[in-house]
């Protein structure tokens, strides 16, 4: 918890151009306390929280990195409540290059980012990793929980918003496929940077993004979407070695209009190097 509301104090503040002296003055305290705060040597009393979540412009939910509960939901919402698996339950291909490069011959800790219905995090769960995952949806993490009851698996899951989540543990594998196109491109360096520095050596970074290619026309659901530059995910893990990186094209229905995409795969293990 301290960790993410240091973070959020640092991050809220810098966007709106505040120094920590002007910070600390509208709160009416020292630039030190605020510079303690942002690195977590302290928190904030309690009364203040109210006066530095409206000068920092956001909610207290929000601060302390709860905003996933603050009434935001996912474009899938409602696809997520209908009966069937929108995504089906297949899990992906992306999947079995995880086992294949880190199979669980012993307890391996894995986290799903936006796991949406669950397919690939109980796929994982059965095979022997201990699963944590999370999504912005009710609908979605409602499935996820069903289907690995009904696989009879333990995954730890819980809802966050992928905007303001900081990972606060490490992970022998962090897994994501087709979700990260929805963080801002200005959070990328910061988020990208926390999910390098919670990785165990020796670990993987597994991440599927959809990109921008100008021959392909934008699909008819991507108003909230940011596309990444081509190879613009590879440039994050210079400094791990590369166990796979692809680029391809494929076919998508999921708006009820057919239409294509372009990804990038990548699967990069942290060797523990510093560059």
């Amino acid at each position: 918890m301290r960790e993410i509301l240091s973070g959020n104090i640092s991050r809220y503040r810098k966007s709106l151009g505040f120094t920590q002296e002007a910070l600390a003055d509208k709160l009416g305290v020292t630039f030190q306390a605020v510079s303690k705060w942002e690195t977590g040597q302290t928190v904030p009393d309690t009364v203040l929280l109210p006066d530095l979540a409206r000068t920092l412009g956001v909610s207290v939910d929000k601060l302390l990195g709860y905003a996933a509960f603050s009434g935001e939901t996912s474009f899938y919402e409602e696809d997520y409540r209908k009966d069937e698996y929108f995504w089906g339950v297949t899990p992906s291909d992306m999947c079995l290059k995880v086992l294949e490069l880190l199979p669980p011959e012993r307890p391996l800790k894995l986290l799903d980012i936006g796991c949406g219905e669950g397919k690939d995090a109980v796929f994982f769960a059965r095979c022997g990793y201990e699963v944590s995952a999370f999504d912005i949806s009710e609908a979605g993490l409602g499935k996820a929980k069903r289907f690995a009851e009904k696989a009879r698996v333990p995954v730890r899951i819980f809802r966050a918003n992928l905007w303001d989540y900081r990972l606060t543990e490490r992970y022998d594998v962090l897994y994501s496929s087709g979700v990260l196109h929805y963080i801002k491109p200005e959070l990328r360096d910061e988020i990208m940077g926390n999910y390098k520095l919670h990785v165990n050596e020796g670990g993987l970074a597994a991440f599927h993004v959809f990109v921008e290619k100008p021959l392909i026309p934008p699909a008819p659901d991507d108003s909230s979407h940011y596309l990444w530059k081509s190879g613009q995910l590879f440039t994050y893990f210079h400094d791990w070695t590369i166990e796979h990186c692809s680029e391809y094209q494929f076919d998508c229905n999921s708006s009820g209009i057919p239409h294509r995409h372009a990804a990038n795969r990548l699967l990069a293990r942290n060797t523990g190097l510093v560059l």
